[in-house]
């Protein structure tokens, strides 16, 4: 579908990550929120003012705080364990690895910051290497929403599902492109956010605003590119990238992420075996990323509407 780009309300997926588990405690008593010491910034501090008997706050000690959360799930609680991505999924690994995901605890991660629209903080807590890590991680399901809607309704997935999840939120604020009230959510289904037939955009989380602002543009020059809204990028919706695949012939992929290991990779494994078609990854190129703004850093490395407009239009002519 064809969604307008002006005037649409904005809002960081990591605000939507706060105010789910706030709108979502009275109907899941279970559910319990850890911190490292960051509510103010992951917005868990919402729920913490709403619920403080269920929130925790574990101080600097994210590794400690992993384990604290999967100690909950074996009592039959919901934990949130919260950080910034860098710390839940860089600094945790192990922990993650071992105590949530070895014995496929029933934890949810909310990881927020993600990316390098973390901005001016800086290539050290710029993760773009997090959906590779959870990918790799047996059971591990990994979710990366590309707006407020879809980030509430993630949450909400996550706590009906029964087993590890990563969620991926952002700092910076996004459109909200989901804005119809027939809107679903399902873990592991993909979505056509719009038709085409020249080649398929396949994107994730802040990415997919950029893929609809590109379409825009190559549908005035007469290229109808398909837009998929990959969410969870593990399990993955293979049919919806198998069946635009088959009908485009050209897939180019785009993430907020290095393009080694997550969505373009997961695409690419898909292609290789079931149909193989060209495929240009875009995203954070092996590098690391800087200080910055979150939209100079984003038209720097060719993540903004008008650089995957470009880099679309290349690989199409």
């Amino acid at each position: 579908m064809s969604i307008a780009m002006t005037e649409i309300k904005k809002i960081a997926t990591r605000e939507s990550y706060g105010n789910a588990l706030k709108e979502l405690a009275e109907e899941f008593p279970d559910l319990v929120v850890l911190d490292a010491d960051l509510a103010a910034a992951t917005k868990t501090g919402v729920f913490r003012k709403a619920y403080p008997e269920r929130h925790i706050d574990c101080g600097i000690a994210e590794c400690n705080m992993m384990g604290i959360a999967a100690g909950l799930a074996t009592v039959g609680k919901i934990p949130f364990a919260s950080s910034f991505a860098m710390f839940a999924a860089g600094r945790a690994f192990e922990q993650v690895r071992n105590s949530i995901g070895y014995p496929h605890l029933n934890v949810k991660i909310g990881a927020t910051h993600a990316g390098i629209t973390v901005g001016e903080d800086g290539a050290t807590h710029q993760c773009n290497e997090d959906l590779a890590l959870m990918r790799t991680i047996p059971g591990m399901v990994v979710m990366c929403p590309s707006d407020d809607v879809e980030a509430k309704a993630a949450v909400r997935a996550a706590l009906e599902y029964d087993g590890p999840v990563y969620l991926r939120f952002g700092r910076a604020a996004v459109p909200v492109i989901h804005n119809s009230p027939e809107y679903r959510f399902e873990i592991g289904k993909g979505a056509v956010e719009r038709e085409g037939s020249d080649l398929t955009i396949i994107a994730t989380g802040i990415c997919v605003d950029s893929a609809l602002g590109a379409a825009e543009q190559l549908e005035r020059e007469g290229i109808r590119a398909e837009v998929i809204n990959i969410c969870t990028i593990k399990p993955l919706d293979e049919e919806v990238i198998l069946n635009s695949a088959k009908k485009t012939g050209k897939v180019v992929t785009v993430e907020e992420h290095s393009v080694i290991g997550g969505l373009g990779s997961a695409v690419c494994d898909c292609l290789c075996v079931s149909y193989p078609v060209p495929v240009r990854k875009l995203g954070m190129q092996d590098v690391f990323g800087e200080s910055g703004s979150a939209a100079a850093l984003m038209e720097k490395y060719g993540l903004d509407a008008q650089g995957v407009y470009r880099a679309v239009k290349e690989f199409f002519g």
